[in-house]
């Protein structure tokens, strides 16, 4: 099993989150983790990435090298075309089609939708608007969708999310469940 995840957004979309979840539910099952984590201008809705590496086998180097990312995981769709020279020739993009339009010479939607329906394999939808429906975030509905392409039993995605957000109560808890369950139906 070997996985390389490019995951990226903006700063506040909870992208560093998913990677911990996605981390410690590989850690659960005795794989082995790379991470390398960008956070930019984070605090101010910069771009922020992250490489996440999982593998059965050892592995050498925290950063993907382009073309190799089995997954683009994006909380936006601009920050997913930023990305996609990291895109391995038949990896998958998972994306939030909600734009997070925080600068003036924003691309025009038609023309990023353009590019992502030239995809070989493009899974976009609202997860916001999911998210909004249960009180959630959207990257845990992004996570959802993620999930049948990381070769981790979804389970092991739910008890992460337990051991990672139990401290803040069990409505947390089942909120961020109920979010990844949502996200996987949506695709």
């Amino acid at each position: 099993m070997k996985k390389d995840i490019i995951l990226c957004g903006v700063g506040g979309d909870g992208i560093v989150s998913v990677a911990k979840i996605i981390s410690d539910a590989a850690l659960n099952l005795g794989l082995n983790v790379k991470q390398s984590e960008i956070h930019g201008m984070s605090q101010r809705g910069g771009s922020v990435f992250s490489h996440l590496r999982v593998s059965s086998d050892p592995i050498f180097a925290d950063v993907i090298p382009e073309g190799k990312a089995d997954i683009i995981l994006s909380s936006e769709p601009m920050e997913a075309l930023r990305y996609l020279p990291f895109l391995a020739p038949d990896g998958v993009v998972i994306t939030n089609s909600d734009p997070f339009i925080n600068i003036t010479n924003y691309p025009d939607m038609e023309k990023v939708n353009a590019e992502l329906a030239k995809l070989p394999k493009c899974v976009s939808f609202n997860a916001n608007a999911i998210a909004k429906e249960l009180n959630a975030r959207g990257n845990m509905v992004l996570l959802g969708a993620a999930a049948p392409y990381l070769e981790i039993a979804f389970e092991e995605l739910e008890k992460a999310i337990k051991a990672i957000f139990g401290r803040k109560g069990d409505a947390v808890v089942e909120t961020n469940i109920k979010a990844i369950r949502a996200g996987r139906e949506a695709k």
